[in-house]
């Protein structure tokens, strides 16, 4: 594969000025590096221990920079938080939308979901482990995180069979019980794949609102069509993204990429605004190629005349963007 993609060359590049990115293109790119630089440094050292000095050493961007943009090391660990929310949230939304009932809707979203955590381990210790001690503003933001799962957890109270219904709050403690088991899982390093929790966490989902016997057949359920078995598990940590991607990587399709990680659900013109491409024929064009080749996905109506298109990196275009990311 013929990589364009050079460190050294492009990172004289992030000075605004007439000889240089726009300003905002270089705002956005260092933004991005210290949200990745902030979940590397979570997952090494814990973010009790991470500090802005080191999320500035791996991003290679100065303090000022830093301050510039975050108001302190919580507010950049709530903008990454954000942005992991905003990838889980369209996933599990597809998954459940999917689905014709509300059972078969929340399976296929705690699926995908575990199958990200799987794919994207350090941004799930960031989400269920981490973000437990970063402070007040990402406390609330969590709690507002567990409502909108619980609203979804309790409809299955007009399903129910049984003669008295669950309570309200029976989807409160459903999802703590499901973030309680992750949590725990997540801690233990070298474990099973969290896709092997599917079964068990779905029969305590169901238990309180269709019955022992439904709890029981979910434990029954096969999970192949989701797991991710041990070798697998390896090659998705140790594989290079690199590897077999047959597109020539020019450091204009790194801008596109790295702009839609920053902003994820991103317009075509918003996204040619941040890499600096002016040609709206060129930016539908690199958008749709980069798509051809499951980097990006689009999950927009701008199919529907006067709707705007929504990108999103896949998984495979989060590696790859992360494997060029300047060092």
């Amino acid at each position: 594969m013929a990589f364009m993609y050079k460190t050294r060359s492009a990172t004289p590049l992030l000075r605004p000025g007439p000889n240089g990115l726009p300003r905002g293109q270089v705002t956005e790119i260092q933004r991005s590096r210290m949200l990745a630089a902030t979940v590397d440094a979570v997952q090494d050292v814990g973010y009790a221990r991470t500090t802005v000095a080191q999320v500035i050493g791996r991003a290679r961007v100065s303090r000022k920079t830093f301050y510039d943009i975050f108001a302190d090391r919580e507010d950049c660990f709530l903008a990454a938080f954000e942005q992991a929310l905003a990838q889980a949230a369209v996933l599990a939304r597809e998954a459940y939308e999917r689905e014709s009932g509300w059972r078969e809707g929340i399976r296929s979203a705690l699926a995908r979901l575990l199958m990200l955590m799987d794919e994207e381990p350090a941004l799930a210790k960031l989400c269920i482990v981490e973000a437990l001690a970063a402070g007040e503003n990402v406390l609330e933001r969590r709690a507002e995180v567990l409502d909108e799962l619980a609203v979804v957890i309790d409809q299955g109270r007009f399903l129910t069979n049984t003669t008295r219904e669950p309570p309200e709050v029976t989807a409160e403690g459903v999802v703590g019980g499901v973030f309680a088991v992750l949590h725990t899982r997540l801690l233990d390093d070298g474990g099973e794949p969290l896709t092997s929790l599917l079964g068990p966490l779905m029969s305590m989902i169901v238990l309180p609102y269709l019955g022992a016997r439904a709890a029981g057949r979910e434990l029954g359920r096969p999970a192949l069509q989701v797991a991710l078995d041990k070798s697998a598990r390896r090659q998705t940590k140790t594989a290079d993204p690199l590897d077999g991607l047959k597109m020539r990587l020019t450091y204009r399709t790194m801008r596109v990429l790295t702009v839609i990680a920053a902003h994820p659900g991103a317009s075509n013109r918003e996204i040619a605004e941040g890499s600096g491409i002016v040609d709206q024929g060129q930016i539908s064009k690199l958008l749709n190629r980069l798509a051809r080749f499951d980097l990006v996905e689009n999950h927009g109506e701008g199919q529907e005349k006067g709707a705007a298109n929504a990108w999103y990196l896949t998984v495979g275009g989060a590696h790859v963007e992360r494997a060029t990311r300047p060092r």
